[in-house]
């Protein structure tokens, strides 16, 4: 088994990238766009631009990184250093250096893996089989069919541009450009430029999905007749999985981020990752946080480890499956909910740019039911083109949803409570921000929803616009944009920020104790994680790392892979048992090796050859020592003598028993087999039952 990272990703909206070679195939896991880097890109053109050059930053200096710090005094960027062009999109860095044709399958864990396989499908060679799960097919292609509703704005802006080639890549390259600028567009190395490509159409979106082969909760496919495929719930998203794999040399399990108890989707099914041969821990998620620090972890559960040996499974099991972090969550979203419900008091409004599925549809909830005990009388917003269709879509998936929410659908009541709150007109959806609908139903203060997180694309971008000025508005952005380089277009911005973290994947203090809970024989982890893991108390569990852009070789946890036979043909196997092999015995048959479900199988021709009548000879292997064989001879009345020759450099070439009685013959006995010449079928019979006895065969 071999295993090469494209893309350690960064974070959720940017999930890391695999290619693992397995019995043979070449499986791509995900197939992610770096939305983060069109942050390069301007919303606007040049002549709808604010003056900002003389405004300070929004983020206070003190609160600055050292690398930001760095930026600044070597010159603050400016809108004027974005790029004013349609925007292209960054795929992942070494996936188009791949033969489309050479890959057998693609297996996508969550719609933001979904994103760029479009891309990929569009290539005539493409002929691999997509699975996925039907919660991720359908979330993930409505995202998709958004992003290009939301690129055309651009195109309105800038006109069609078909070039094949990045022209304004070129205006990149002087010393003048910011560091940070191209870092982005040609990556740290410099080699990033064969990433940038132009976005799919509605067309390849249309034309990849019919590819996909969805699959249903718990449902087990299988590929080739050699893998078998299992899709289990990671908890991260509505449909978001992990992969457990089963084939003929064994078990593997690919973990991406995780999320241990979820308040919306299917709680991570870790249970049935338990004894794999080789896991593949993909979960980065705690790298962008800054939940470590240079010592390990720093958590109040780092004491926990050193009891992980003396802890029962079922009591480490439960001890991953506490309700913590899902208060912690949901403390986060009431705070949002408390920060907007002060910005109405005041009479500004609230633009919320998270678009997490989960995180959106939790809000939805809290609010409305915030707004609706209070006083005030603040409308609700969604502004998306694929809105209606989404929402709805939650209520249709109740196995991927968490026990509470499948509860609240048996009971006859909608699993989220944004259906009750959209029926009585207190949250709306409107397809565009132009929608006619919207204009009439417009009132503010307001609360919206509307994307794009990267605040380059969608209705938040003229939402902004207009709010910017406003310091009793208030702007809600997700953790992993940079708010210098996402904000710098709308430069002054006077309205108050929160940038909120919410939990994508499993804490590095949870690791080794959920290693220990799933015992695999060999576990891969990212190199990163490498001085940060509590090794100490965990039970032992050989770990490999693997990095970037480099193939690692995995060492087989089993030298002979199984092989299934019926029961009644075992039962009429004539078993020799070895002499040179402690319980290790040989049966003969003539039969069909085949490979079905994942698993050899013996499919034998056992009757066929007992009818024919036929007798099969022996088969017998190793060298016979003449002493030995010359007293067995003896023992059965057979005598005689013998007689040793030399080879050209003084070694011993071959030995010769001369037989006298009861018959004259000859034994010859060599490095490449035995002979015996003699004229006495009785007493070549009892010579063979000689060597039979000493040697082993079947």
């Amino acid at each position: 088994m071999k295993l090469t990272c494209l893309s350690k990703g960064d974070g959720f909206h940017y999930p890391p990238c695999h290619m693992l070679n397995l019995c043979g195939f070449r499986i791509l896991i995900d197939c992610p766009l770096d939305l983060l880097a069109i942050t390069i890109f301007s919303p606007f053109p040049y002549d709808v631009r604010f003056e900002a050059s003389e405004y300070p930053s929004d983020v206070p200096l003190d609160a600055q990184s050292p690398t930001q710090k760095k930026q600044k005094l070597e010159r603050q960027m400016t809108p004027d250093d974005l790029v004013c062009a349609e925007p292209w999109y960054k795929t992942v860095k070494a996936l188009h250096l791949w033969e489309a044709s050479l890959i057998d399958i693609v297996l996508i864990s969550n719609p933001m893996g979904l994103l760029g396989l479009p891309l990929l499908t569009q290539n005539p060679r493409f002929c691999a089989k997509i699975y996925m799960t039907e919660a991720t097919a359908k979330i993930g292609q409505l995202m998709m069919e958004d992003l290009v509703s939301m690129h055309m704005e651009f195109r309105r802006f800038y006109g069609p541009d078909d070039s094949s080639f990045p022209w304004w890549t070129k205006n990149l390259d002087g010393e003048e450009v910011p560091a940070l600028l191209k870092k982005v567009v040609f990556g740290e190395s410099g080699d990033d430029l064969g990433s940038w490509i132009r976005l799919y159409s509605l067309d390849d979106i249309k034309s990849c999905m019919k590819k996909v082969q969805a699959v249903k909760f718990a449902e087990e496919v299988c590929y080739n007749g050699t893998l078998i495929i299992n899709a289990l719930s990671s908890g991260l998203e509505i449909g978001a999985c992990n992969w457990l794999i089963n084939g003929p040399n064994g078990s593997l399990s690919y973990v991406s981020d995780s999320i241990f108890v979820s308040p919306h989707a299917k709680n991570f099914d870790f249970h049935r990752l338990k004894g794999t041969d080789v896991m593949i821990y993909s979960d980065f998620s705690c790298l962008q946080t800054a939940e470590v620090t240079e010592n390990g972890c720093n958590s109040p559960d780092q004491d926990n480890n050193s009891t992980i040996s003396d802890k029962n499974d079922e009591n480490l099991a439960a001890s991953l499956l506490d309700t913590e972090e899902s208060l912690e969550e949901l403390e986060k979203l009431a705070f949002v909910c408390s920060c907007a419900a002060e910005s109405a008091d005041a009479g500004g409004s609230t633009l919320i740019t998270i678009t997490r599925i989960g995180i959106v549809l939790q809000l939805l909830e809290l609010m409305s039911n915030s707004l609706e005990s209070s006083s005030l009388k603040v409308p609700i917003f969604v502004i998306s083109s694929v809105a209606e269709e989404l929402l709805g879509y939650t209520n249709t998936i109740p196995e991927w949803l968490c026990e509470q929410r499948q509860e609240k659908l048996i009971s006859g009541e909608p699993s989220f409570g944004h259906f009750k709150f959209i029926k009585d007109k207190k949250i709306h959806l409107f397809p565009a921000i132009h929608s006619p609908n919207l204009i009439t139903s417009w009132q503010e203060p307001c609360i919206v929803f509307a994307p794009h997180w990267s605040l380059r694309l969608g209705p938040s971008v003229q939402l902004l616009q207009r709010w910017r000025g406003d310091p009793k508005s208030l702007l809600v952005l997700e953790a992993g944009i940079s708010s210098g380089l996402g904000l710098l277009p709308f430069r002054p911005i006077a309205m108050r920020i929160l940038q909120c973290s919410f939990l994508s994947g499993i804490r590095l203090q949870k690791l080794p104790t959920l290693l220990s809970v799933l015992q695999p024989k060999i576990v891969l982890v990212p190199d990163a994680f490498n001085g940060r893991i509590n090794h100490t108390e965990m039970k032992p569990i050989p770990m490999l790392t693997y990095s970037e852009n480099k193939t690692l070789r995995v060492p087989r946890t089993a030298d002979n892979p199984d092989v299934e036979i019926m029961a009644e043909l075992a039962s009429k196997l004539s078993w020799r048992i070895l002499r040179q092999g402690e319980n290790f015995g040989l049966a003969r048959l003539k039969g069909e090796l085949l490979m079905e479900g994942g698993k050899h199988r013996l499919v034998s021709g056992l009757e066929q050859e007992a009818s024919s009548g036929k007798a099969t000879g022996l088969r017998h292997w190793g060298s016979v020592a003449p002493e030995t064989l010359l007293d067995s001879l003896v023992k059965m009345g057979i005598t005689g003598s013998i007689e040793h020759s030399t080879g050209g450099n003084g070694s011993e070439d071959k030995c010769v028993i001369h037989i006298t009685n009861p018959s004259s013959g000859f034994i010859e006995t060599s490095d490449i087999g035995t002979a015996i010449i003699t004229d006495d079928k009785n007493v070549a019979s009892q010579i063979f039952q000689a060597i039979d006895g000493i040697l082993d065969g079947i």
